[in-house]
């Protein structure tokens, strides 16, 4: 091992050290492991000469191995490749000036606010060309931060500003990385470098829908608003400072003058009919959920906007041709073909301390009459504190307690020296109509242990607010989404999902994995590009915001 370890050092060390001109790159072998030459060129320029000396400044002035010398380093051996040529910089004369592929870039870079980013981050002071003639390490320090800049463009317009775990350890999403060293190599190839830059933004139809906004935003074009404050619940015969401004924006006239704060029956039916439209649940009570929607994009903020921009930077580039897309905010679930809507349905989703991971993955399993394995957390902090001893209390909810792989008695435990932390036995619930996850769970197995079920507690489905899972998403439909799930699966069908109930717990693997995407989102863009608000349930988006603007 020890001369395994010595042989990649030693590889690693010839693929760094200069070459001559002449040598071309190759591929070699050194104690079997393969390095590639990497040419430096030399130097034939005065201003080849003088970006070479700046770097090779920075490169033997770092402290090896730390992160400001590996970047020097591939910065070093990208531009030594070619023959240290300037990308960025052109003579004009006795001055220097920015290539015109450079000022192509800039001018994107001037314009970033208008994708939801900052031009301060690109345009710094270290592009300052002011009297730079005569001090090479600046004349080099200009050429290499300009690179720098066009990367860290690049990797915020694809992958986004912030590590979304940063935000929240519970968002496992994977945004898109960028190859620096690539994107030099792809930019200096370009014929419109600018544009290849621009092209790395988010395609997606809401990320459009929500740029176009914010230029809206930004521009101070804005149609006329009617904002509905937040405040306390409104039920029919309450009386409300708010009425007017609803009333207005829902079109309703008060009857009576002496009426019009008062939430009366026509203003119950407007609101109901407004919820129904949108997909909220049809109560006739005004509440957080219902006022962010009947605000829309005119009660969201260009931070909002920004932030839910940056979301989407963060999802997969491609979602699929066909996936489910369940969004926590809005508690809702949808099975998609693109940007149609196949089937929508409601789901329950985590309470804010068991918040519903965010993440994106591919349903492989559909169990019918599952078993619901409980986790220990639920077993340690529930369970076992409600049973109190009394191993009855487990067969009366059809649970069953497990050790070593075989069902044991619980009338045989010595529940006395049972440590409720660390019990020496997991507990299961089995298949039936008490069961936690209903009749059936769509699996896609993941480091959270969270999927999609049915469950028996309907009438949470009922609520506007529906944040009441340990992590799990809950759906409200579970047969008609696994009708509209299966829609291309060859060899299952909700016929045959249904002739399978009982008692037995059976696994079907689907043939074609399902993408599945559970996101967070608060603004969300319909088909016919009304954009809808919802709350901030996790806190996940201030938290965003504030890094953002940090």
């Amino acid at each position: 091992m020890r001369g395994f370890k010595l042989g990649i050092l030693a590889a690693t060390a010839f693929a760094l050290l200069p070459l001559s001109a002449a040598q071309a790159q190759q591929v070699i072998n050194i104690n079997g492991v393969e390095a590639t030459r990497v040419v430096i060129g030399p130097a034939t320029t005065p201003l080849a000469k003088t970006i070479k000396a700046g770097l090779k400044d920075d490169y033997y002035g770092a402290s090896a191995g730390s992160r400001e010398w590996q970047s020097a380093q591939k910065l070093y051996y990208f531009y030594g490749e070619r023959n240290f040529e300037p990308l960025w910089l052109d003579q004009d004369g006795d001055k220097l000036k920015f290539s015109d592929k450079a000022k192509s870039i800039i001018a994107l870079f001037e314009n970033a606010e208008l994708d939801g980013m900052r031009p301060s981050d690109y345009l710094t002071d270290a592009l300052d060309l002011t009297n730079i003639e005569n001090e090479p390490e600046r004349l080099a320090a200009v050429e290499t931060a300009f690179s720098q800049s066009a990367i860290r463009y690049a990797q915020h317009a694809a992958g986004g500003r912030v590590d979304p775990r940063s935000v929240s350890r519970s968002i496992t999403l994977n945004p898109t990385r960028i190859d620096g060293a690539k994107m030099l190599i792809d930019l200096v190839q370009s014929s419109d470098p600018a544009a290849l830059l621009y092209s790395l933004h988010p395609s997606h139809r809401e990320f459009v829908a929500l740029r176009d906004e914010l230029a809206k935003k930004l521009d101070g074009v804005q149609e006329e608003q009617i904002i509905v404050p937040n405040g306390q619940l409104l039920k029919l015969g309450r009386t409300d400072d708010r009425l007017p401004l609803l009333r207005a924006r829902l079109e309703v006239p008060a009857s009576d003058p002496a009426d019009e704060l008062v939430y009366d029956q026509a203003m119950v039916d407007a609101v109901e009919e407004f919820q129904s439209s949108l997909g909220l649940v049809p109560d006739g009570v005004v509440g957080p959920a219902t006022i962010a929607a009947l605000n829309g994009a005119n009660g969201a903020s260009v931070e909002d906007i920004v932030a839910n921009m940056e979301r989407w930077r963060w999802m997969p580039k491609n979602l699929g041709d066909f996936f489910v897309f369940v969004n926590v905010p809005e508690y809702r679930l949808e099975v998609r073909s693109g940007d149609t809507v196949r089937h929508a349905t409601r789901v329950v989703v985590g309470k804010p301390k068991h918040a519903t991971p965010i993440f994106s993955d591919e349903i492989e399993h559909v169990v019918v009459n599952p078993y619901w394995n409980v986790p220990l957390s639920i077993t340690k902090n529930e369970l076992l504190p409600s049973a109190n001893g009394n191993p009855g209390y487990f067969a009366a909810r059809n649970y069953e307690l497990l050790a070593g792989g075989r069902v044991i008695n619980a009338s045989n435990v010595d529940w006395a020296n049972v440590n409720p932390a660390n019990p020496p036995f997991r507990i299961r619930q089995r298949p039936g109509r008490g069961n936690a996850l209903g009749q059936i769970k769509f699996l896609f197995p993941n480091q959270h242990s969270v999927y999609l079920h049915d469950t028996p507690s309907k009438s949470l489905f009922s609520r506007s607010y529906r944040a009441f899972s340990h992590g799990c998403v809950r759906v409200h439909n579970p047969l008609e989404f696994a009708d509209a799930l299966l829609a291309f699966e060859p060899d299952l069908s909700l016929d045959k999902i249904k002739s399978m109930f009982g008692s037995s717990e059976r696994w079907n693997n689907l043939k074609t994995h399902i993408p599945v995407h559970i996101s967070y989102f608060t603004l969300r863009v319909s088909g016919d590009g009304t954009i809808r608000s919802y709350g901030d349930v996790y806190g996940h988006h201030q938290r965003l915001i504030n890094l953002l603007n940090s």
